[in-house]
């Protein structure tokens, strides 16, 4: 009997989950190997990191697609569907396309499993990732824009060799995995530079740059970092968005709309065009190119508004230095008083120091917990810890997604006309919440709400 699109992707999700890791490249290089190596048939731009690597992606993206240049994109995790991992062209696969894909790698799958290379079955995120070079391949593609999905060396992307290697802030995350300092985090997600290739460096924390340093020294990488090399000069905010200035490889360039909030959107722009500079050898894009690549970015779930009366904002910041940067730029972007947030968070997170940052800006916090995985804090164990940052009495809790959401909107509407309600905390909640909120893609509703 033929499966289902759902049911194709329960059974991937049922493999070793990809917040796990186990540390060898063997099973998706023999898999790559079975496909013909399609990951060294086009040029890849690979971008590691701990915040903003999906904003950075999606932003060189479209740069390079208003250069011309047939572009595909892999990311994680998704948002509502499997196949929004693999885009071509700027678009999610289709879900019958990804189906078939599926149905053409499985048997190759199913021989590298039997091997037990290393002791272990081909994990969920390493099958993702033959089936999106593949893909890549099979379209083809001028260019491949990866990202990381967890840490660098031993991360299934890092059998291609990036001709670009984009390093976006580095801070603690992942400790039981990566390591438990800066250092420790940052040699593992230097492991993406490769010998001749260039690195793209966005302004990390002192203990992190010489890492990154002696990575490219080593190997023997050009450097490209913020500061010297590239980066934001002003930035002004506007209607929809914000109005940014940047350096680039022949100097200032300025009055570019980017149609995201917040300056760490802006750095990440200032990244992403320094990464596309760096693919065409140092040379700059043309200031058109420039100004249409910006303003068709879409990134869905990143201070997206989804709905309005009362407004709701979607983000995926999930560790303190992502939550502080989403509470800047939404109380820069939206005059939203008071605040109610709807939070879930996995319980690998550090979750005290994410609350800390939210209670900042949030005046009531509905706690939930996200479906379908075991990772996640349960909506009680969630409001205990709030109830610690928060006056308690401004803490409610939620069973469920759904509830969370109907719980803010009845306080929104019994704050009055200046409510808003954020949805933060987890990739995943922000998932689930797009999808029961039915937002269509792109055509997400948009506007200024600073009046």
């Amino acid at each position: 009997m033929e499966r289902t699109h759902a049911q194709i992707a329960q059974s991937l999700q049922s493999r070793w989950p990809e917040h796990r890791i186990a540390p060898s490249l063997s099973r998706i290089g023999a898999l790559l190997g079975l496909l013909g190596d399609p990951q060294n048939t086009y040029p890849v731009i690979q971008i590691a990191g701990t915040n903003g690597k999906g904003s950075t992606a999606i932003m060189i993206e479209s740069l390079l697609r208003a250069l011309g240049l047939r572009v595909g994109r892999y990311s994680s995790p998704h948002l509502v569907d499997i196949a929004e991992r693999i885009s071509i062209d700027g678009e999610p696969i289709a879900a019958k396309r990804f189906d078939e894909l599926v149905g053409d790698v499985e048997p190759l799958v199913k021989l590298v499993d039997e091997q037990l290379l290393d002791g272990v079955s081909m994990t969920f995120f390493e099958v993702m990732t033959g089936l999106a070079f593949e893909a890549f391949a099979q379209a083809p593609v001028d260019v491949a824009v990866v990202e990381v999905g967890l840490g660098g060396s031993w991360d299934a992307t890092n059998i291609a060799d990036a001709d670009v290697a984009v390093i976006c802030p580095i801070s603690l995350d992942h400790t039981h995995i990566l390591g438990t300092t800066l250092a420790e985090i940052a040699a593992e997600k230097a492991g993406v530079i490769k010998e001749g290739a260039t690195a793209v460096l966005a302004g990390q924390d002192a203990l992190v740059a010489p890492v990154l340093i002696a990575r490219c020294l080593e190997v023997g990488a050009k450097v490209a970092a913020e500061g010297p090399d590239f980066g934001l000069i002003d930035r002004e905010p506007g209607v929809g968005g914000q109005i940014i200035r940047l350096e680039t490889a022949q100097g200032p360039l300025g009055d570019i709309f980017l149609p995201l909030f917040g300056e760490h959107m802006a750095r990440n722009a200032a990244l992403a065009l320094a990464a596309a500079e760096a693919f065409l050898g140092g040379r700059a894009l043309p200031a058109d190119v420039v100004a249409e690549g910006f303003a068709q970015v879409v990134a869905p779930a990143r201070l997206e508004v989804v709905r309005r009366s009362p407004a709701i904002v979607l983000d995926t910041c999930h560790n303190p230095q992502g939550a502080k940067a989403t509470m800047d730029a939404l109380f820069e972007a939206f005059a939203f008083e008071p605040l109610i947030g709807v939070v879930a968070m996995m319980e690998d997170k550090d979750v005290p120091a994410v609350l800390r940052e939210f209670s900042e800006a949030m005046s009531q916090i509905v706690t939930t917990t996200i479906a379908g995985t075991s990772r996640a804090l349960s909506a009680e164990e969630l409001g205990r810890l709030a109830a610690d940052v928060f006056d308690p009495s401004l803490v409610s809790i939620a069973a469920d997604v759904s509830s969370a959401i109907e719980r803010a909107v009845q306080l929104a509407d019994e704050a009055g006309p200046g409510a808003g309600i954020i949805i933060a905390g987890s990739v995943y909640l922000a998932g689930e919440a797009r999808a029961l909120l039915a937002v269509p893609g792109k055509d997400s509703e948009e506007g200024d709400l600073n009046d």
